[in-house]
């Protein structure tokens, strides 16, 4: 990359900056807080939900998630050749999030008959490298240099080369994989955002407001952050299409960060389908395994990783006080982190499983009566509440804009709380007095729902839609005749 394109980014001065921090603070408390998910059809106790939304028009112009659209199943008469910038691959036995998602999207396109190249970062060193073929799809490329390590600069060299023997049609980066100064040059381009630095600077609030009283404020509070959402709003205008995972972050790049709506689509992450679905017997399995008893009143489960940010200091206190007054309930908790031993310290009743491989999470899931997500980050849409109601559970969530608008979209899903120790035990409480069978209702629901919106095929139907759509103008209408 040139030195001098670096030069050109806007550093505001800090004066400008503190002025701009009322601004933002009052752009986005409106938007976190007024939002009202698109008016939607959604199922009931009695219906089921269709996933479909009676829509025509340019694709451009939709300002609902694209998972709500009819597609055709049927695979294009044409292939697309895609390029994709992914910071990791799945190759160890415990993937995070992003890179689940960019091999579950990418996989799917592929099986599509789409011409994947990933463009990714090597195994850490000691990991053996997964056998790759030139000869099959997604064809993936790791990179020789830096183990572990995301090296732009080689992922460019090794796309510019094959991009000259045959160009590529369209090329996807997951989040900044693709750096700014790059990808203004590529006008094919589609970024899906997994987290922005507005988020982040909401994320540091929340974490501040459930500080117990005995802790100190954190360091990083200083440092407000506004210079690199600023920086962002600005270099986020390089980028020719911008993917959203949630109808509220969409709002957000729209609203804030001020991008075109023509350029802001709204597609939620899919998870596959066939990894992920009721099992009663597999659960109950499970729970004998791990030593739950058949008398448990009932059974709450969390997942993934174990950190402030995901909300364990506000599970953690609301269990603990829970079980002083029900000691039949019990809560599994999946995953690795700093808060993995807090957990084991709240006796019998917790279960810390530790970190649990993709093919025995499906069992975890069954294993549940209610599945609970205590997150602090606003805009985020972890996949473990789709891979939790794809399997029959119902959800109990924090209630913001990004979980309401496309995951607890009717009171039949389950329950969302405030951020704070006491809203998370008096919904706790609420599911613990509707019982298994009253839980056993509101999970077919969220079955059919997440069925219908969060399918490997569904996602991957609307980014191929989105991918035409930025290679052929035409291919923008919807539906197409």
């Amino acid at each position: 990359m040139p030195a001098k394109a670096k030069k050109h980014i806007f550093l505001p001065s800090l004066t400008y900056l503190n002025t701009t921090l009322l601004f933002l603070i009052a752009l986005s408390i409106p938007v976190l807080l007024l939002h009202s998910p698109p008016s939607v059809s959604v199922c009931n106790a009695s219906t089921s939900w269709s996933g479909h939304r009676l829509w025509s028009g340019d694709l451009r112009k939709v300002d609902f998630a694209w998972n709500r659209l009819l597609f055709d199943p049927q695979p294009p008469p044409t292939s697309l050749k895609i390029a994709v910038f992914s910071r990791k691959w799945p190759v160890s036995s415990f993937p995070g999030g992003m890179e689940r998602h960019a091999h579950t999207l990418h996989s799917a396109l592929a099986q599509r008959g789409h011409r994947v190249h990933v463009y990714t970062s090597a195994p850490p060193s000691g990991s053996p490298m997964p056998n790759t073929s030139r000869d099959a799809f997604p064809n993936v490329h790791f990179l020789d240099k830096s183990p572990g390590k995301w090296n732009y600069h080689e992922a460019w060299a090794s796309f510019e080369a094959e991009n000259k023997s045959l160009p590529f049609d369209v090329v996807h980066s997951e989040s900044v994989a693709l750096p700014h100064w790059l990808a203004r040059s590529v006008p094919n381009l589609a970024v899906s955002w997994h987290g922005i630095a507005l988020e982040a600077f909401q994320s540091k609030i929340y974490q501040e407001l459930a500080r117990m009283p005995d802790e100190t404020m954190s360091p990083s509070l200083n440092d407000t952050g506004i210079h690199k959402i600023l920086t962002e709003i600005f270099f986020f205008r390089s980028y020719a299409h911008h993917v959203a995972i949630s109808d509220s972050s969409g709002e957000m790049l729209r609203d804030v960060y001020q991008i075109p709506k023509a350029r802001v689509h709204v597609i939620l992450n899919g998870i596959d389908d066939d990894a992920f679905r009721p099992d009663e017997r597999l659960g109950r399995e499970f729970r004998a395994h791990y030593g739950v008893p058949d008398n448990a009143s009932l059974v709450i489960g969390v997942s993934g990783r174990l950190v402030k940010d995901k909300g364990h200091p506000l599970l953690h206190q609301a269990f603990s006080k829970l079980i002083s007054k029900r000691p039949g309930v019990y809560l599994m908790v999946a995953g690795t982190g700093p808060w993995e031993q807090r957990y084991r310290e709240l006796g019998p009743q917790v279960l810390a499983l530790g970190a649990l491989p993709p093919n025995k999470l499906r069992a975890f899931y069954n294993s549940l009566d209610v599945f609970v997500n205590p997150t602090l980050r606003p805009q985020g849409l972890d996949l473990t509440l789709m891979e939790a109601m794809m399997c029959g559970k119902p959800i109990l969530a924090t209630g913001f804009p990004s979980i309401k608008g496309s995951i607890i979209v009717d009171d039949e899903f389950g329950h969302s709380f405030a951020p704070n120790v006491g809203s998370l035990l008096e919904m706790l409480q609420v599911v613990v007095e509707e019982g298994p069978k009253r839980l056993a209702v509101r999970g077919r629901a969220c079955q059919n729902y997440a069925s219908a919106m969060f399918t490997a095929t569904k996602m991957a139907m609307a980014y191929e839609r989105l991918f035409l759509c930025i290679k052929n103008e035409e291919l923008c209408r919807h539906p197409l005749s």
